[in-house]
């Protein structure tokens, strides 16, 4: 191999400290202790490993790793301190037929960097196979012979640099809420799209970590009742070559490089690795108001691709155990999330490099939780879904990582991969059945009924077998992916045309009604019954037993034009449109989220029995399904394809649980009347022996809410809800 060009032998001055010592294997990354930094990586094929530091001006100088510990290199910079950036260039075998991808000429990100600068330069360099002959089955051998499929160009010019950092923070009395499931309420949101418009937010922190912690968003999520925000991902990713050449972006950023670095573009800080500062500020701002930080997190495959991505990383520093190769064709990848490569979490490194983030987010970042992208693909040991892999083992045996909330995307793009309801006991999931089925419901479908009871109630036919609880079921009814919830009511089809693939992307089975017209419209029957029907939506999530969850803006009327995959969109598309939030939908949540906050009967850590837990005449038992007549519904109800009327009476004495210490709690009993039908009916209230009377306190028919409710009903009485709503009332006291 030809030795690559120095270019310090060409006289240009590196002004930058470089002497070194051994250092230690332990820890992994850049580790600055205040006089100078210890630098580790880990590859197991590397014949060498060049450390590689710049100056200001670019200026490269190489320093050898010469120790080498369990295959970790290492050594001891004395003087090099916080924002020196840096990179890796390992020396080994370049055979991808053998799995094996070094390349010298490729500057390497560290796996383990706390911090990376700059952006990729989509070109050649930061290719190791030459573009115009890519090294697969139809490259000629005799160009293979000639040119042994390796690219020597450097790629230090055009890629990211990893960057030391400072690891103090002044944290103060800094406390995680550590608020139980059965109290929580998700918001999941955009750093970039949930702050861009705002305007209570200066212009100069719109978009960043920092503008989240402005008290102006603050102030929403708590007037909404938000006890958890969950942040898209924050780790840093990369503009794939794809988007790059359609002059698109990657706006979700589930495209990770970098495990351990907050993404450098949301930082109103700069760089240079004030970006975890920044990072670490809002976390800080966020636990005062009491909210806690969960992450949606990418462990499942990194932003190399397949095996014509460039080489960044991973692929260089150790191909084999970072990646889950074919075995019958190692110059491959298997990928079972639809981007080219999957994690290998077969590998003890890769594992290690998982946990190891997991815990550095916790303890050094201070966040609450995180929600596991595609999180099936990381429980698979060879072929199938195992929910007794090494990652789920090393989960529950860890005294960090198995503290904080654990949030399952239950399922992968491979054969098995879907998965709700089967992850470990003390994981949570995204319930996709629960999002679908109440979808379903309101928007009329046949045969719906019996399963939007199972949803409402928690799912234990998901989650009860394996000894979980009513919180193993993260509710929602709309996420970053699919339609918003205007869209949802506003569109039956999707409509992504912007997204520069001919509109094939993304779903096409949304589950959604344009109720008569497709998008905006003057017409206002259609506009009202949109606007009941969000509410109907919001108020089922909000009362079901379970974990609700809301995406950022639903409670504003966000709309993305029937656009369900703005995953490329970073514009006013996406972004939360402040402007024209809408104000009674937003008290409506409101409302209906104190609702829950005030009342342990929609928020049981344990599922309903059915069963009486009172005598006052006859049994009344905890939970109970009644006709619109006011009957117990009988199997026929049940089985009719058209039923889609009913009521619901959650009995607030037979909540059967202990508080904190460990007096019995109950609550005032309620009843919940769901007509799904176009038309109004008339529900009538269960006789006495359930409540002697019912005040109305939510009523989806009304744009604007009572402060205090003001309609009493008598036991038996008759209770009028409008076609599609929901009528919530509560036992008179």
């Amino acid at each position: 191999m030809t030795p690559l060009r120095d270019p310090f032998a060409e006289g240009r001055r590196y002004c930058l400290p470089v002497t070194s010592w051994p250092g230690s294997a332990y820890p992994l990354g850049a580790t600055y202790d205040g006089t100078g930094t210890n630098f580790a990586v880990f590859s197991e094929v590397a014949h060498l490993i060049e450390l590689c530091l710049f100056d200001r001006q670019g200026v490269e100088k190489r320093i050898p790793l010469e120790d080498v510990d369990a295959f970790v290199h290492h050594a001891y910079l004395p003087g090099v301190t916080p924002g020196q950036r840096y990179g890796y260039r390992v020396h080994g075998p370049y055979a991808p037929g053998r799995g094996q991808r070094c390349n010298p000429a490729k500057l390497l990100v560290d796996p383990y960097a706390k911090a990376l600068d700059g952006t990729l330069i989509w070109g050649q360099a930061l290719f190791s196979y030459p573009l115009d002959a890519p090294p697969d089955e139809q490259a000629s051998s005799r160009h293979r012979a000639a040119t042994d499929g390796l690219d020597r160009t450097d790629s230090a010019g055009q890629t990211m640099k990893s960057v030391v950092i400072n690891p103090f923070f002044d944290w103060g009395a800094d406390r995680a809420p550590r608020t139980p499931y059965h109290r929580t309420l998700i918001y999941e949101a955009h750093v970039r799209g949930l702050t861009k418009t705002h305007p209570g937010v200066p212009e100069e922190l719109r978009g960043t970590y920092a503008g989240i912690a402005h008290p102006a968003v603050i102030e929403h999520l708590v007037s909404l009742g938000i006890t958890a925000l969950e942040l898209m991902p924050v780790h840093q990713f990369v503009l794939d070559h794809t988007l790059a050449n359609r002059k698109l972006t990657n706006y979700w950023g589930y495209n990770t490089i970098g495990f351990f670095a907050p993404h450098q573009a949301y930082s109103a800080s700069g760089s240079g690795g004030h970006q975890v500062q920044e990072f670490k500020g809002m976390v800080r701002a966020l636990h005062e108001a009491g909210i806690e930080v969960i992450l949606d997190v990418v462990y499942n495959h990194t932003a190399e691709g397949n095996h014509l991505g460039p080489t960044l990383g991973f692929r260089g520093l150790d191909n084999a155990a970072y990646y889950r190769l074919d075995d019958k064709h190692p110059d491959r990848y298997v990928d079972y999330t639809g981007t080219g490569n999957s994690l290998n979490v077969r590998h003890p490194h890769a594992l290690q490099l998982i946990m190891d983030s997991l815990r550095y987010w916790v303890l050094d970042m201070h966040v609450d939780g995180f929600r596991f992208d595609l999180a099936s693909a990381l429980a698979r040991e060879l072929h199938d879904v195992d929910r007794l892999s090494a990652f789920f083992d090393l989960v529950q045996q860890d005294p960090v990582v198995s503290q904080v909330k654990l949030i399952a995307e239950p399922w992968d793009v491979g054969e098995g991969g879907y998965q709700v309801g089967k992850f470990p006991p003390q994981w949570t999931e995204w319930n996709g059945k629960y999002r679908d089925t109440v979808r379903d419901f309101w928007r009329g479908e046949k045969a719906a009924l019996p399963e939007f009871a199972a949803r409402i109630t928690g799912s234990s036919d998901l989650y009860e077998h394996n000894g979980r609880r009513p919180v193993a079921s993260i509710n929602f009814v709309t996420a970053h992916d699919g339609f918003t919830l205007n869209d949802l009511v506003s569109y039956d089809h999707k409509h992504n045309a912007a997204n520069g693939e001919g509109n094939r992307d993304g779903e096409s089975h949304n589950r959604s009604w344009n109720h008569g017209v497709e998008g905006p419209t003057d017409d206002a029957e259609i506009v009202e019954l949109r606007a009941r029907q969000r509410r109907n939506l919001i108020a089922t999530l909000l009362l079901s037993q379970g974990v609700p969850m809301l995406l950022h803006g639903d409670e504003m009327g966000r709309t993305q034009h029937g656009n369900n995959n703005a995953y490329c969109q970073d514009n006013e598309l996406s972004w939360v449109d402040w402007a024209s939030a809408d104000g009674d939908l937003k008290a409506f949540v409101a409302a209906t989220s104190r609702l829950r906050r005030a009342h342990p009967t929609f928020r049981r850590r344990r599922f309903f029995r059915g069963s009486p837990v009172r005598d006052v005449g006859d049994p009344i038992p905890d939970i109970s399904w009644l006709t619109s007549a006011g009957t117990e519904m009988a199997h026929g109800d049940w089985d009719s394809s058209y039923h889609r009327a009913f009521a619901v009476f959650f009995n607030g004495e037979g909540i059967n649980e202990r508080d904190d210490r460990g007096e019995p709690i109950t609550d005032v009993s309620f009843l919940l009347c769901f007509n799904a039908h176009d038309a109004p009916l008339h529900f009538r209230t269960p006789p006495v022996e359930y409540a002697h009377g019912w005040e109305v306190v939510l009523d989806t028919g009304l744009p604007r809410q009572p402060s205090s409710p003001d309609v009493l009903v008598a036991a038996g009485g008759s209770v009028p809800a409008l076609g599609r709503s929901l009528v919530v009332l509560r036992a008179a006291t």
